[in-house]
């Protein structure tokens, strides 16, 4: 084997092992980590949060902050390109009404503009 193979194959055994170990570090999300009880109380919490958790952890949800139609719209994009089941007209308004009022769309941050209002 020639050196410059050795050094290349010594190279890739150290990021395969440290891959590993940064993968075995980061334990998998599991719906246990999070309760509904960790997010803001108001109706629909417990079941957009189970509606959420199955393929994520809520956590994410909860970092959004978007308008209704955003909300509308990400779960549109969900359950076109992620597989996730299709709400029913009830439990979508439930998870629509439980998004919009716990996450609401905040203010943009930094300078704006007075004159593009």
């Amino acid at each position: 084997m020639t050196r410059s193979r050795a050094i290349c194959a010594l190279a890739l055994a150290t990021l395969a092992l440290a891959t590993g170990a940064v993968a075995a570090q980061a334990p998998a999300f599991t719906p246990r980590d999070e309760s509904p009880e960790d997010y803001p109380a108001a109706a629909g919490r417990e079941q957009t949060f189970y509606a959420c958790t199955p393929c994520h952890g809520f956590k994410i949800v909860a970092q959004q902050a978007q308008t209704r139609q955003q909300w509308n719209d990400t779960l549109d994009w969900m359950t076109q390109r992620h597989a996730m089941p299709r709400p029913s007209d009830n439990d979508r308004k439930v998870l629509l009404d439980y998004l919009e009022t716990a996450f609401p769309a905040r203010a943009p941050r930094g300078w704006q503009n007075p004159f593009q209002k």
